[in-house]
Parts: C-alpha cells; structure tokens; sequence
C-alpha cells in the first residue's frame, strides 16, 4: 500500500537484516488506503527532486551519526543522482553533514575501470568526494577492475558484511529507474530478479544496457535498508513509474517496483513528468 505525501513519520527504529524478500506489490494510493513505511511525493521538476533527495540524505545522516555514531549508504548513478551529490558538496548542505562518520558504497557499478566515464565511483567522486574532507576507508568502491564480475560480487558482498556487521543493515540506499523499469543493475526479464536464494550482490553478464558486465545489490539487500529512496524524474520514466506505483489488474511491476523494505522505509521522489500516468 501506499501513502502520498509528505507529512512527518514517527521513528519506529532500525530495523535489524532479515532474509527473504516480501513479494507485496503495490496498489492504487488513495488517502484511505495508507502506509506510514511506503510513500511517493511529486515534486515539480527534476532539480526539485535532487534537492528532496539532498535534504532527506542530510536528515538521515545526521539521525544516524547521532544515534550510532556512523552513516551507511549506497549510492546510485544517473542524472538526478549526480545533481543530489552536487548539492551535496555545496553550502548550506555541506556543512550540516557529519562526513567523516559517513560510510560510502554503491548499489551497482560499471565494470570498467574505477577511473572510466562509466563508472557509477568516478560520478560520485566528481560531484562530491572530491569536495568533502572524509578519511580514505570510509569509501568503499566496487574493485570491478581486478578479477572477474562474479568474484568482485562474492568479495564486495563480504566488505559490506564485514562493514555493517552481523545483522546490520545499510541507513540509506539510493535507487535510481530507467524507462524499461530496471533499478541498480537489476533488468526486467533477468533471472537475477527473483533468484530466491539469491547472494546479496551478483554479477551480471550481457546487461541490456552497455556496459555488458557488471555488479549489482540483489532485491534481498536491498529491501534489508532501514530507508530506501528511488529517484525518478522524467517524462520517459512515466510509463515504468506506473507500472511500478500503480499496476494495472495482474500485471508484474518491474524490477523497481519490487523494491520493497521488509522493515524500512521506502520513498519515491517524481516529479510532475513522471508522474503524469499516475
């Protein structure tokens, strides 16, 4: 179910990781049929979404540091994405995050170099790393370039093991959508999408999308993250974001709207484009 708005939430705490995945896929969002834990909120344009999207991170981490001492993440790539970190690394926003208690990851990547146009780490380096003080072992790329996409996945799943801890959960993960539905590197028709007993990252080969290889967080996760949030903004992705937030009578949504926190938040960010077949 699902709540549109954008009123204040009670904190119900932090959920601990629970595997296995809860196959509940949205319906029509109406304002007696509400969810406190899975909301959408239209924004007017993509920019406007960035800026939701840069408050909300802001909030999340200053929640986290303040009660645990460290903020975890997953970040995403793509456009909106990109202009989020912007903000990021730009006053006021910059100095109302406690940077160095942040730890850095990344819900998929390219498997091209670390220093290659395509990859997600160099996008987010560019627009933000490069543009904050934060020690050197709080980031924590994807090592895509040193061996094959399938023991990149096995190891990168067990730096994010070792780094949240048993039971722990990621604070934050960012999600963006393409026009065909895909989120992270989790593409409609893959049989990576509903594998049920799926590792927490997996490789993909012959990707839809170039470049052919690459490795992506599994829906498992995922839908572990104490908050998610999904960036979608655009007149193309509007057919994918219905389809996702209000799918017609038997029909599957795609793998972004699959995303579905077992015990976290879940919040979508369109703007008025993409919100247009609502």
């Amino acid at each position: 179910m699902w709540y549109h708005a954008a009123t204040k939430k009670r904190d119900t705490g932090r959920p601990t990781r629970q595997r296995g995945l809860r196959r509940l896929w949205p319906r029509a969002a109406s304002e007696e049929n509400m969810a406190e834990t899975q909301t959408w909120q239209i924004l007017p344009t993509a920019d406007d979404v960035a800026a939701e999207a840069a408050r909300r991170f802001v909030a999340l981490a200053q929640q986290a540091v303040a009660q645990r001492g460290v903020f975890t993440v997953a970040l995403a790539g793509g456009t909106t994405p990109k202009r989020m970190y912007e903000l990021l690394a730009q006053a006021p926003l910059v100095d109302q995050v406690p940077w160095p208690q942040v730890k850095f990851f990344w819900s998929d990547e390219r498997f091209v170099p670390l220093d290659h146009p395509d990859s997600n780490y160099l996008a987010a380096r560019l627009a933000l790393l490069d543009h904050i003080a934060i020690p050197a072992n709080t980031v924590f790329p994807a090592p895509v370039a040193s061996d094959t996409p399938e023991h990149v996945a096995a190891s990168y799943a067990a730096t994010i093991a070792q780094e949240l801890g048993e039971g722990g959960v990621f604070d934050l993960v960012l999600l963006g959508i393409g026009p065909d539905g895909h989120t992270a590197s989790l593409f409609p028709g893959r049989p990576e999408v509903d594998a049920p007993s799926a590792p927490d990252v997996i490789a993909i080969r012959e990707s839809p999308k170039p470049p052919p290889s690459r490795i992506t967080f599994a829906l498992p996760l995922i839908n572990a993250a104490a908050h998610v949030i999904v960036l979608a903004p655009g007149a193309e992705k509007a057919d994918a974001v219905r389809r996702c937030l209000r799918p017609a009578a038997g029909e599957l949504p795609p793998p972004a709207g699959r995303v579905r926190p077992g015990a976290g938040r879940l919040t979508w960010l369109i703007d008025e484009a993409s919100a247009s077949q609502l």
